[in-house]
């Protein structure tokens, strides 16, 4: 499933397009500067639901994480499709961790607009916990990708 899904993907008709999702210009992946978006400004969100008066900015940083979502998820897809099979497999956990932070930041932003900021609080701490599930899988495709093993204990 996971090598049927990869070609797809590499399939698309992104020519040139594809080098620059890679981040070939820049020497090297898109991606992770990408998701800072994201992960800044749900840990902002999460600084500003504690402050007093800070439920407007912390709406506000919550839906441009959501909106910072399309270009680091089609960054990430470009880049999952060229790993090799064992880094396929938790890059899939990882785009399911993110999927799981992407509902909870969604359903957050929802609590916000109706005014329900205990729950959208709530919604956003399990979001952060996702936030960092996902990360970690994150760099451990990366790391496994640059260095190629872990280094011996």
């Amino acid at each position: 499933m996971i090598q049927k899904l990869q070609g797809a993907i590499r399939s698309l008709p992104l020519d040139t397009a594809r080098d620059l999702l890679h981040g070939r210009p820049l020497g090297h992946p898109l991606h992770p500067v990408l998701v800072q978006v994201p992960i800044g400004c749900w840990l902002s969100a999460a600084v500003m639901d504690v402050m007093p008066a800070g439920q407007r900015a912390a709406t506000t940083l919550t839906a441009v994480g959501l909106a910072g979502i399309a270009p680091a998820a089609i960054t990430g897809w470009i880049d999952w499709a060229d790993l090799p099979p064992e880094q396929a497999r938790v890059g899939l956990a990882h785009a399911v961790a993110n999927v799981t932070a992407v509902a909870f930041f969604a359903a957050s932003l929802t609590a916000r607009f109706r005014h329900r900021p205990a729950k959208a609080r709530l919604w956003s701490l399990g979001g952060l916990v996702a936030v960092g599930v996902t990360g970690a899988l994150g760099g451990h495709v990366a790391y496994r990708q640059a260095v190629g093993a872990w280094p011996a204990a």
